[in-house]
């Protein structure tokens, strides 16, 4: 019995413009090593399993693929992706919502950290 008239999967969205499955085997193996030492940090072993590893990597990219095309459906009124898009997508988990905004303002801070010391280097050359 084919399943060929029933509708598209959850995975997939007509006129979306999700990756194939081919394209995202392609670029396998881009996380492995930050998400095995990501494992190893929460707990797993020293060595995890390598196919361990690359079930966590397509359940990520799969998680990070599908907040990026909500964030753009949620963007497509305005017509431009932004922070804020995927804030108000996470606004019910606390926990997440609160590590964003905390991760964003440290992240400004940083840049404004740079923007002085650039400022400092350029008037220590200058007196020189």
């Amino acid at each position: 019995m084919s399943n060929n008239a029933a509708g598209p999967s959850s995975k997939t969205r007509p006129g979306s413009s999700q990756p194939s499955e081919s394209s995202l085997k392609r670029k396998r193996g881009m996380f492995q090593k930050d998400l095995h030492h990501m494992m190893y940090g929460f707990g797993d072993d020293q060595n995890p399993l390598p196919e361990t590893v690359a079930l966590l990597e397509d359940i990520v990219v799969e998680y990070v693929s599908d907040m990026v095309h909500k964030a753009q459906d949620v963007a497509s009124k305005r017509g431009k992706l932004l922070t804020e898009d995927f804030l108000f997508l996470i606004r019910k988990d606390l926990p997440k919502l609160n590590r964003c905004t905390e991760l964003l303002s440290m992240n400004e801070e940083l840049k404004q950290a740079r923007k002085a010391f650039e400022v400092d280097e350029e008037k220590l050359a200058s007196i020189d």
